[in-house]
């Protein structure tokens, strides 16, 4: 019960921040509905504008009442590509499913960055056709 609350929360701060994301990258009207319609593309603006309000700026997790929200940095799980990707595709406990949201591209360039950031060194590329396969 605990984890449905945590996705309730997340799910308001995602949709709370919509509005605002749509007029800042003019992405017109209902585009949290509509696949790919973020106009930013590389994995550090995707991070920056969809990641970092729960993983935070540095990828270190959300404290206190946000500690469903784990730190990315330095994250052994990073290691097998495979695992992030389902992550942002389908969503986990309170991670909201992105995959509706964003591209193959999109997500592809995000765990890229993730698993080359932060503290995070793992070799291997994801690509979009790896994404695609993980729908």
């Amino acid at each position: 019960m605990k984890d449905k609350g945590r996705m309730a929360a997340a799910a308001m701060i995602l949709l709370s921040a919509a509005p605002a994301m749509a007029q800042e990258h003019d992405l017109g009207a209902g585009a949290m509905q509509r696949p790919g319609d973020y106009s930013f593309q590389g994995g550090e603006a995707v991070y920056t504008h969809v990641c970092q309000s729960c993983h935070m700026p540095d990828a270190k997790g959300a404290m206190g009442a946000g500690a469903g929200f784990p730190p990315l940095a330095k994250n052994p799980r990073l290691a097998e590509a495979g695992y992030p990707v389902a992550v942002v595709v389908h969503g986990q406990k309170a991670m909201l499913p992105l995959g509706a949201l964003l591209s193959d591209q999109q997500i592809a360039d995000v765990v890229n960055y993730v698993r080359s950031h932060f503290g995070n060194r793992y070799p291997g590329q994801v690509t979009a056709a790896d994404v695609k396969a993980a729908r």
